[in-house]
């Protein structure tokens, strides 16, 4: 399952070789000063939290979200798994707005 985790002065999206086939992405990496807030969603399946096309990635509703999704503002990466609550990292001077990941349990 996709992880958050700091490396010095970088946060890492670490994937799994499984999410990185599906995801066709590898892992991603910004500097902490990227991050502007973290907030916890409870029901990641709406069009508030999952906009746009996803394009690459893996994608069944309600089961898995993997890959990038494009909107006309910008792009987010997302690893949601089934109905469970989510972590989004929104981000600043970064090539993805927004991290969206699974809350592992």
């Amino acid at each position: 399952m996709a992880k958050v985790i700091e490396e010095g002065s970088d946060l890492v999206l670490k994937l799994s070789a499984l999410e990185k086939l599906g995801a066709f992405h590898g892992d991603l990496r910004i500097a902490k000063s990227q991050l502007e807030s973290i907030e916890e969603v409870e029901n990641p399946w709406t069009l508030a939290t999952l906009k746009g096309v996803r394009a690459p990635g893996t994608g069944i509703p309600f089961v898995i979200m993997l890959g990038t999704l494009r909107y006309p503002r910008g792009k987010d990466f997302a690893a949601v798994y089934k109905k469970r609550p989510v972590h989004i990292y929104n981000l600043k001077d970064s090539r993805y707005k927004r991290w969206i990941v699974t809350i592992e349990k």
